[in-house]
């Protein structure tokens, strides 16, 4: 039977005392750090449930730790069918905690193990016709200005959360994202479709402030992120195209190479300091293929090449 908490609002038990003091410098040091809110919910419901499952384990302080602990719990992961991204970034999360007390030498020595394998998949991504499916199934202006937004910036779920109505210039397109992943400043284009969208769903609004939030919900106020997935679910739902604000991201990526768009460009509007999570994004599909083959086939091209030889 499974020890690991699953209730997102079930609180920390009380650990011993070794242990909440420990992961308590390790969440100060976050938050000195200046890492956002997002990444210190994410340690709470993933290093915060592992500190949990070892107290469960009769284990007193970090000194006692094993990487055999590690791999338990992680296999207990593996029992609940969890996805390959949410495992291993439950072991990501381990692994800095645990390095993280390694230098404050909390444990004498460092607990290493084996990262819990990604098989690489095809992740979802949508064609322009399914963006435009997606657009209709849109049963408010607010819910279209998103969609059209996601799309057309490839900006994260919080990066949108965040954003207020005076980080937007509607004249030139650019917008502030003042922060970003890492706590990075950036700014992306938003194109003219998307701003009139955008000015389309602002005279719905019947309070509005230069300062308010970009996007807001029914009452007015800034979104959650879980407020602000289920737009997507309640979308999906209705037209079975599996839609979530990361598949927009990417959908952008694509969409973006697919138009013409300088990979370099692109780099910088995502603000990636390598291609590597570029080229991760625009994984070549079926029809990208298709086409480049049907342009460039060596053996089609022959007699063409063959007159330039």
């Amino acid at each position: 039977m499974s020890t690991i908490p699953t209730d997102k609002k079930q609180p920390l038990t009380s650990f011993s005392f070794a242990l909440h003091d420990a992961y308590a410098d390790f969440t100060l040091s976050r938050q000195a750090m200046r890492v956002s809110p997002t990444t210190i919910t994410f340690y709470k419901y993933t290093a915060g449930f592992f500190v949990t499952w070892l107290e469960l384990q009769s284990i007193a302080t970090p000194q006692e730790i094993t990487a055999r602990h590690v791999r338990a719990y992680l296999a207990e992961l593996i029992a609940r069918d969890l996805s390959d991204w949410t495992l291993n970034g439950h072991a990501r999360a381990i692994r800095t905690l645990l390095k993280f007390w390694h230098i404050e030498k909390y444990m004498d020595n460092a607990v290493k193990f084996d990262m819990p394998k990604i098989e690489k998949k095809r992740l979802p991504v949508l064609t322009a016709n399914e963006v435009g499916t997606v657009l209709k199934a849109c049963r408010s202006a607010r819910d279209k200005s998103i969609i059209l937004l996601m799309v057309d910036t490839g900006l994260r779920r919080s990066e949108v959360i965040a954003l207020n109505w005076t980080d937007i210039d509607f004249t030139t397109g650019l917008a502030l994202v003042k922060r970003g992943k890492g706590g990075k400043a950036r700014s992306v284009v938003i194109g003219a479709t998307s701003r009139r969208a955008l000015l389309a769903y602002r005279r719905t609004l019947t309070k509005f402030t230069e300062n308010a939030p970009l996007i807001q919900s029914q009452d007015g106020t800034r979104f959650t992120g879980d407020g602000f997935t289920q737009i997507f679910r309640r979308i999906r739902a209705k037209i079975g195209i599996h839609i979530t604000p990361h598949s927009l991201r990417r959908t952008f990526v694509i969409l973006s190479l697919r138009s013409g768009m300088d990979v370099l460009h692109l780099q910088a509007l995502l603000r990636h300091s390598t291609l590597n999570m570029v080229q991760h994004y625009a994984q070549m599909i079926d029809e990208d293929l298709l086409q480049a083959h049907n342009v460039h086939s060596p053996v089609d091209n022959l007699l063409r090449l063959t007159s330039k030889s």
